[in-house]
């Protein structure tokens, strides 16, 4: 019965894993993802994780956020390099916000899997201006109250 879990575990396990040394331990791409994703949420200045349109549908029919959004790991020889998609928030500085996730990401996965990451690269896929047309919109609320009094 033993061998039988350990054939239904191998199939089970994600794309690509990572051997971590000789301890044995293999760690599947799809776990360094939300890792990176979890660091990434932590920054100040990201509106949002940029994913595909599958991503987008997984979350709306499943009901949970997929915290590897965005996110493509690739490993080789126990070396990582994470591609991060986000979108910002208006009024952030870019340079500032992608510095902090390569800083954040990068620690965030070396302390938990012993890899070391050689590369945190960060694409901006958009701005979110929300903000911004919610303070227009208070400004025109403004002006109608003061003309009408």
């Amino acid at each position: 019965m033993e061998e039988n879990n350990n054939e239904e575990l191998e199939n089970l396990s994600m794309l690509d894993e990572v051997d971590n040394g000789s301890d044995g331990i293999k760690i599947a791409s799809d776990v360094i993802a939300v890792i990176s994703g979890v660091a990434v949420s932590e920054v100040k200045g990201v509106f949002a994780m940029a994913g595909g349109f599958a991503g987008g549908i997984t979350e709306v029919l499943k009901g949970k956020k997929n915290l590897a959004k965005g996110i493509k790991v690739e490993t080789e020889n126990n070396k990582a390099k994470i591609d991060v998609n986000i979108i910002v928030e208006y009024g952030a500085r870019i340079p500032d916000v992608a510095f902090e996730i390569q800083n954040k990401v990068k620690k965030s996965v070396e302390e938990m899997t012993g890899l070391k990451v050689e590369e945190v690269n960060v694409h901006v896929q958009g701005v979110n201006t929300q903000k911004l047309t919610e303070d227009e919109a208070e400004e025109n609320i403004d002006e109608v109250n003061t003309t009408e009094e």
